[in-house]
């Protein structure tokens, strides 16, 4: 890193878990963000001003005005414009060191497959538990680590599924697929605008920690936020043994 650099990221590089060596692997990382709202936004953001090299966002969505509420990196103007293409160009005014490669499209399996294989981490940001499993096949097939985070009304969670460990849960460990769970959305239901920005900022600091190596991970756990009276619950994911997506994986 030139001086310019060292004097940037001076703050993580006083920290003696992180220093010169992790803030280089941050440059050298590829972070894959799907979604691109309420929790994508803080978590692409705290991405960028650390220096992760390359980071893709995946949405297909544009701008609207209720979005302004609680996705802070767009402004009045981008109303309109593809999400991926407004938080790129915010993300790249605030660190113009680091590649940040917008798709505004859907992306289907064998794209995501390709996506997810070329990232050293995923940040499920979604908001359906559709995609939310095929994010989790890909990242079990990789053996990609998955950041996944929900925001609903005042209630978030957050956890970890380190497919590289071969003893951890993956998600669908936690929720199968099919089952009968209630999707609910901020679109009906409303969402308490700083519970995205914690969830998304806690999303991004598993990232990085993982990148890192550093710290203990949320893998295993999922922790939950009741953002209404600011309570905060720590449960622990059991494997399934019988597990059809990463069954296959456990020793």
């Amino acid at each position: 890193m030139d001086d310019r650099q060292l004097l940037r990221y001076s703050r993580h590089i006083l920290l003696d878990e992180l220093g010169v060596d992790a803030q280089a692997r941050f440059g050298a990382a590829r972070a894959l963000v799907v979604g691109a709202g309420g929790l994508g936004n803080p978590a692409a953001q705290f991405l960028a001003s650390a220096g992760v090299g390359t980071i893709t966002l995946v949405d297909a969505d544009a701008v609207d005005l209720t979005n302004l509420q609680r996705q802070i990196l767009f402004a009045m103007a981008d109303v309109g414009a593809p999400k991926v293409e407004a938080a790129a160009r915010r993300l790249a005014a605030v660190n113009p060191e680091v590649s940040i490669v917008p798709m505004a499209q859907r992306v289907g399996d064998a794209e995501l497959a390709a996506l997810v294989g070329a990232a050293d981490v995923v940040l499920d940001c979604t908001d359906n538990f559709a995609t939310r499993h095929a994010i989790n096949r890909a990242c079990v097939a990789a053996a990609t680590p998955l950041v996944s985070g929900a925001a609903i009304r005042f209630d978030g969670q957050i956890a970890v599924f380190d497919a590289r460990d071969p003893a951890a849960p993956c998600y669908h460990c936690l929720f199968g697929e099919g089952e009968d769970l209630e999707e609910t959305r901020c679109a009906t239901m409303g969402v308490f605008a700083p519970l995205v920005g914690i969830v998304g900022a806690t999303q991004a600091a598993e990232a990085l920690k993982l990148i890192a190596g550093v710290g203990r991970s949320l893998a295993g756990r999922l922790l939950l936020i009741d953002a209404l009276h600011m309570e905060w619950r720590e449960v622990r994911i059991p494997r399934d043994s019988a597990c059809p997506v990463c069954a296959t994986r456990r020793p």
